[in-house]
């Protein structure tokens, strides 16, 4: 692969891809550096939809106010007002690209998932959005000439040169040795960070490398405490912690305990329909009322025949492990899901550093606040990678890197010959993280999972480990730092939500942790 390229991107999920289409179509070349194959991100795994303003019952104002209430008042109001205005633009449009919506009689099929108002969610092959959206967007990229995507290649590093993001150094997936590429800008678009916790729904390349090296390179993160754990995952032994979707109670799912008793409308009145970081706690609450490691979703009063319909790859996953979702109770426990935390950014994908843009599930632009809004993941990524790319393009024009220049600075080439994530770091911190910096926390938790940490850093291990732990770290120390309860953060010490901790949390190298009313920090 030549090092000669305007920009670089890196991800090929929905953020990744659109950004990367945005800049190509500006003329520009574009490298795509993705650390597994080009469809492998939380995009694909994602199954209940996309939450988009299009059915005549429905309008803009009320989708927006819906995603404020579930962001538990930190959402960024101008966010929220750009992702569900400018989001049905990008649904049509990538509609047009060919993405492929399940229809009746020719018009797009709406559903309804928790804490909605309206049926607004459009979903792909039943339960198979995320996978329709990256196919759709992968072919639209293959028609730009200009896009040059890079599979299996790990970036370990960004390139810093005078203040500014010039480039990464990432692991040659033919050479298996490191090298560097250049570019104008680069653009972050790598996901989450789901694989800190032992219990996760998230797929393996979920480790938080992006948030790790834009943190290492000097960007700000924000609101890193926010951690969804999606209440409904798959819970036996022999199996993964397979996500059971949100549409499955929004189609009229009961959570029942082991007794088969109902038990979430003693909890909250909205029921199963509720926030996902209520109905996560609800269900913790339960499982220690009762003694068990589990609770059960029964669709059993459902039609089997609209089940298998409806969510077809739920309905064989669940057969491969000996259940019938139109007959048996499926057991289902919390598994971390999403973070609502990431690189601080505006509202065009700027960070803090000058020439790193991030988008996507990355980034913290305040859009989710809290606590994510069901199904606003997708249209987050569409929306702010189109902008953050077309950001890229528009400030960056008239930029000329000079790789030679570059490369006489005085930054050393971090070594990538022992990079692997060790797996036995990865194991502690996963159940340190699980244990301690999960769903319930408190103070004498969260210090100890920070002592730990840093006996772990203090020992003798790989950058990758290094990275995985530095992430690890930010979401713990945010943790302690918020001294309330609100969304996807809940502490056992400080039970309610406060109003003079409305504020987004923010951290920087070598800075202690601050706070900020606002996330839209540029113009």
């Amino acid at each position: 692969m030549s090092p000669e390229t305007d920009f670089v991107v890196i991800g090929s999920g929905v953020a990744g891809l659109r950004a990367s289409i945005e800049l190509a179509s500006a003329g520009a070349r574009v490298t795509v550096l993705t650390k597994d194959k080009a469809s492998e991100s939380n995009t694909e795994y994602a199954q209940g939809g996309v939450a988009v303003v299009l059915s005549e019952d429905d309008e803009a104002g009320l989708h927006e106010e819906d995603t404020l209430v579930a962001g538990a008042g930190l959402c960024d109001e101008k966010a929220v007002e750009t992702l569900v205005t400018e989001g049905t633009k990008y649904i049509k449009q990538l509609i047009d690209w060919g993405a492929e919506f399940d229809r009746e009689a020719g018009k797009l099929i709406f559903t309804q998932e928790a804490a909605h108002s309206r049926r607004r969610i459009i979903h792909s092959h039943g339960d198979s959005t995320g996978a329709e959206l990256v196919r759709a967007l992968i072919a639209r990229a293959g028609l730009e000439k200009k896009i040059n995507l890079t599979p299996f290649a790990n970036t370990e590093r960004l390139i810093v040169h005078d203040g500014r993001c010039v480039g990464v150094e990432f692991l040659d997936p033919v050479l298996r040795a490191p090298r560097e590429v250049f570019g104008k800008a680069v653009i972050m678009c790598t996901g989450g960070a789901g694989q800190l916790y032992q219990h996760t729904t998230n797929p393996s390349v979920a480790t938080g490398d992006g948030m790790a090296m834009a943190y290492l390179a000097g960007a700000e993160m924000a609101d890193m405490e926010f951690i969804q754990f999606h209440p409904t995952a798959l819970n036996l032994e022999e199996a993964p912690r397979f996500l059971l979707s949100e549409a499955m109670r929004g189609e009229g799912g009961i959570l029942r305990n082991k007794y088969g008793e109902r038990f979430m409308p003693n909890y909250d009145e909205r029921a199963e329909l509720a926030p996902r970081d209520i109905v996560s706690r609800s269900i913790v609450a339960e499982m220690r009322r009762t003694g068990t490691r589990t609770v059960f979703l029964d669709m059993t009063a459902l039609d089997g025949e609209f089940l298998k319909h409806r969510f077809p790859k739920i309905y064989d996953t669940c057969s491969h492990y000996g259940l019938d979702i139109s007959e048996d109770q499926l057991p289902v426990s919390p598994a971390s899901h999403y973070c609502m935390g990431g690189i601080r950014t505006d509202l065009w994908g700027r960070s803090t550093l000058p020439g790193l843009y991030a988008a996507g599930e990355v980034s913290c632009t305040g859009v989710h606040g809290a606590n994510r809004l069901a199904s606003n993941s997708l249209l987050e990524g569409l929306v702010f990678g189109a902008r953050a790319g077309q950001a890229a393009a528009e400030e960056s024009k008239d930029l000329r890197v000079k790789r030679e220049d570059v490369a006489s600075s005085d930054q050393s080439l971090v070594s990538t010959l022992n990079s692997q994530l060790s797996t036995a770091v990865k194991k502690r911190v996963k159940r340190i993280m699980w244990e301690r910096v999960g769903i319930i926390r408190d103070r004498e938790a969260l210090v100890r999972a920070l002592t730990e940490f840093e006996q772990i850093l203090a020992g003798s291990i790989s950058f990758s480990s290094r990275k995985f732990v530095t992430v690890a770290k930010l979401v713990a120390t945010a943790a302690l730092w918020r001294e309330e309860s609100r969304g996807g953060h809940y502490r056992s010490d400080f039970s309610k939500q406060r109003d003079d901790w409305r504020v987004h949390s923010v951290q920087q190298r070598d800075q202690p942790i601050g706070s900020a009313h606002s996330i839209s920090f540029q113009s």
